[in-house]
């Protein structure tokens, strides 16, 4: 295999610009980076920094101003937003800090949903051994209103790796829990992350969580320094 073809994120020289009542608003400036197959990669700043738009932006979730983004191989920064969507869906996971669990559904539902989506005749089985992996068989059939905090953020992990994306995205994981939880949470994480061999993109303003990955990029401005390993 390539050297490139190992490189499952890569943003080359990718700004972010909008457009607010006082004119253009620069949020991210000249940012590149490359996380390899396999590997960790946290991404830290103060609040404001752009941590969660580069995060959107690297995913697929918003484009680019300028810049190109490479996700599992593919460029789409000129994708339209189906085709980027089907990409996410097969080759990427998703752990947010407010959860985001549809409410109507159970857990067991909730971790079937990215299988249904992909046409899947195995979601049922195959959610209820995540949940397993989580330590929720037990809670499956309840809804995300009957569950904690560190248990919902658990059936969004089982969620998010249902399916074994190539690539895990997590946006303050542990931003909503308590100290104790958060660090349950982020064990678990990690060794699920491990267990799957996925490419981990974290974006955090925990020091001790990033400093488990391999390596730590800053933003400060909108502008990303280089990643030192962690």
């Amino acid at each position: 295999m390539s050297d490139n073809a190992r490189i499952q994120v890569q943003a080359v020289d990718v700004s972010k610009s909008v457009e607010g009542p006082d004119g253009r608003i620069d949020i991210l400036t000249g940012v590149s980076l490359e996380v390899a197959a396999g590997a960790s990669i946290a991404i830290v700043g103060a609040s404001g920094s752009g941590k969660t738009t580069l995060l959107g932006l690297l995913a697929g979730l918003d484009s680019p101003s300028r810049g190109q983004i490479t996700l599992a191989g593919t460029r789409i920064e000129t994708l339209d937003e189906e085709r980027r969507a089907l990409l996410r869906r097969r080759h990427v996971g998703f752990v947010f800090q407010s959860f985001h669990l549809l409410a109507a559904l159970t857990a067991q539902e909730n971790v079937m949903l990215p299988l249904e989506l992909d046409g899947r005749d195995d979601a049922r089985a195959q959610a209820d051994a995540a949940l397993a992996d989580v330590g929720l068989a037990a809670r499956k059939h309840h809804y995300p209103h009957q569950l904690s905090g560190g248990e919902q953020q658990r059936v969004a992990l089982a969620r998010a790796f249902v399916h074994r994306p190539q690539i895990l995205f997590a946006d303050e994981p542990t931003g909503n829990l308590d100290q104790r939880t958060g660090h349950a949470i982020g064990d678990l994480l990690f060794a699920m992350n491990r267990a799957h061999a996925t490419t981990l993109v974290l974006v955090t303003h925990d020091l001790a969580l990033a400093e488990r990955c391999a390596a730590v990029a800053r933003l400060d401005g909108g502008t990303l320094a280089p990643a030192a390993a962690a």
